[in-house]
C-alpha cells in the first residue's frame, strides 16, 4: 500500500468555547483555534464570541505564532446570505488565517467578498471520496477537513489522488448520531436546528419503548416505538433495516493511537471537538495529543497507551470508539450517557508571584472548580501533558488574605492562593482524586 511522504508541519487543532478556554488549549499545545459567532456557526449556546472577541482572539494568537479559524458552517437560509458580505468584510479588516465553510452559496459569497480568503471545507459538508476532494480544490479550497465516515484507506487515496489538497480530520470528540452531524432530532423536536448551531442534543435523552400491533398485515408482529420520557405524545418508530437498527448515543471519538498511520496517510491538521468542554477537557486533550503529535517521531507505543489511560480514567467521556476510521461500523453505547471516572477538575491557574518565593515556594493564585480542601492530594496538569501532585497544607484567600480550609466554585469562583515548589504556568488545571 502506497504511503504519503511524511509532511514536515503537522498541526494540532483546538476549539475555542470562550477566550479562557481558548487561551487554556493554546497553553497545552495547539496550534490553532477554530471559534465562531452564533449566528453563522454551529454554536448558538455556550458561546459568548463576538466582532470585538474574535479580533482580540485574533491578536492572542498571531502574537504566539498561533492561528485562529473561523467557522461559517450553517446551512445557511436566504436571511443568512443577506447579512453574509457584511460579516465576511469585518473578517477580512481583522485579519483571521482562514474560514471553515460547508454551503457552496457561502463560498461564493466569501469569494467575491475576500478572494484572498483561506478556505477550509467543513466536516459538514460530507467529503469523503476523492473525487468530491478535488472537485472542492479546484474550487479554489485549501483545506478539507474530512467527514468523520472515512476511513484510512480511503483518505490515503484522496491524499494520493488530489496531493495539494490539505486534509484534516477530526481525531478527538462527540460523534454525532447521524451522518456528518446532519441531525433533524432537534428541529423536529423542539424546533431547535442543530444545522443552525442550535441542537438540544435529544441523542442524550432517556427514551421509553413501547410496542402496537402493525396496521399493515402484511408486516407480521408488532411496531416499536420510543418516546422521550416528557414528550410521550411524541414516538419515533424504530425501523430494522438489512444491517440492522441504530439508536442515538454514540461513544466519543478518540484516535490518539492512530495518529501516526493518520499522518502517514498524509493528514496535516488533527482536529479535537469540544468548544462547550470546559478548560480541564482543553487543558486534558489537548495536552495529551500534543504531547503524542509533537514526538510522533521518538514516542512508544507504550507512552500512548498510558497516555490514552488517562484520557479513559480521568476525564469524562461517553467511553471511546475509533469510528470508522478503520473501516468498521461505528460503535454505540445506548446504555451509560457517561462513563463514571474517580477524578473531579477542582481548579485553574490564573497567575503567579514569581517574585516572592519562600524556601523554593511560588505563589500560585487558582480559581476554584467544584471545590479544594485542606488535606486534598492535588494532581496538577501543566503543559506538554506534565504532572505535579502536591498535598494541600495551606492556602489563603486570595480577596481576604486570610487562611482558610476549603474552598468552593460557583459563580464567578473564588480565587485561592497556594505555595507551591517551583510554582506552575498559568492555564495550569488541578484535580483531585475523588474517595
Amino acid at each position: 500500500m502506497n504511503k504519503v511522504k511524511k509532511q514536515n508541519k503537522i498541526e494540532l487543532l483546538a476549539p475555542a468555547g470562550n477566550m479562557d478556554k481558548m487561551k487554556t488549549a493554546l497553553a497545552h499545545g495547539a496550534d490553532a483555534v477554530y471559534a465562531g459567532i452564533p449566528d453563522f456557526s454551529l454554536r448558538v449556546r455556550i458561546n459568548d464570541f463576538d466582532m470585538e472577541k474574535i479580533k482580540e482572539a485574533k491578536e492572542y494568537c498571531h502574537a504566539r505564532g498561533k492561528k485562529i479559524y473561523i467557522t461559517i458552517n450553517i446551512f445557511a437560509h436566504n436571511h443568512h446570505i443577506d447579512k453574509l458580505p457584511s460579516y465576511v468584510r469585518k473578517l477580512k479588516k481583522i485579519g483571521v488565517d482562514a474560514l471553515i465553510i460547508s454551503d457552496p452559496g457561502i463560498i461564493s459569497v466569501v469569494k467575491k467578498v475576500w478572494p484572498e480568503a483561506e478556505i477550509h471545507l467543513s466536516t459538514q459538508a460530507n467529503c469523503t471520496n476523492w473525487q468530491a476532494a478535488k472537485f472542492w480544490h479546484d474550487l479554489g479550497v485549501k483545506r478539507v477537513i474530512l467527514g468523520r465516515e472515512a476511513t484510512l484507506d480511503e483518505i490515503r487515496e484522496i491524499k494520493k489522488r488530489v496531493p495539494k489538497l490539505d486534509l484534516e480530520v477530526f481525531v478527538h470528540g462527540a460523534m454525532c448520531m447521524s451522518y456528518s452531524g446532519r441531525c433533524f432530532l432537534s428541529k423536529y423536536f423542539v424546533d431547535r436546528s442543530g444545522n443552525l448551531g442550535d441542537c438540544v442534543q435529544p441523542c442524550r435523552w432517556k427514551y421509553n419503548t413501547k410496542t402496537t400491533n402493525k396496521d399493515d398485515e402484511e408486516l407480521n408482529g408488532e411496531r416499536l416505538f420510543i418516546a422521550e420520557e416528557r414528550r410521550g405524545d411524541q414516538p419515533l418508530e424504530l425501523v430494522e433495516e438489512e444491517h440492522g437498527s441504530y439508536i442515538l448515543n454514540s461513544k466519543d471519538l478518540c484516535l490518539l493511537k492512530y495518529i501516526k498511520d493518520l499522518r502517514e496517510a498524509g493528514v496535516m491538521s488533527f482536529k479535537i471537538e469540544g468548544r462547550a468542554k470546559s478548560a480541564y477537557y482543553q487543558a486534558m486533550v489537548a495536552g495529551i495529543y500534543s504531547r503524542v503529535v509533537n514526538n510522533l517521531d521518538t514516542i512508544t507505543t507504550r507512552e500512548i497507551n498510558k497516555l490514552y489511560k488517562e484520557l479513559e480514567t480521568k476525564i469524562i467521556s461517553r467511553g471511546f470508539t475509533t469510528g470508522f476510521i478503520l473501516g468498521e461500523k461505528g460503535e454505540e453505547d445506548t446504555e451509560n450517557p457517561h462513563k463514571k471516572i474517580d477524578w473531579q477538575f477542582c481548579g485553574v491557574v490564573v497567575d503567579l508571584d514569581s517574585e516572592k518565593v519562600t524556601n523554593g515556594n511560588e505563589r500560585v493564585f487558582v480559581k476554584v472548580h467544584n471545590q479544594i480542601r485542606l488535606g486534598d492530594e492535588i494532581e496538577i496538569v501543566m503543559p506538554n501533558y506534565e504532572i505535579k501532585k502536591i498535598k494541600v497544607k495551606k492556602m489563603l484567600d486570595s480577596a481576604t488574605g486570610e487562611e482558610i480550609s476549603e474552598a468552593h466554585g460557583g459563580a464567578g469562583g473564588k480565587i485561592i492562593e497556594l505555595a507551591i515548589k517551583g510554582g506552575v504556568p498559568e492555564f495550569s488545571v488541578l484535580r483531585r482524586k475523588l474517595v
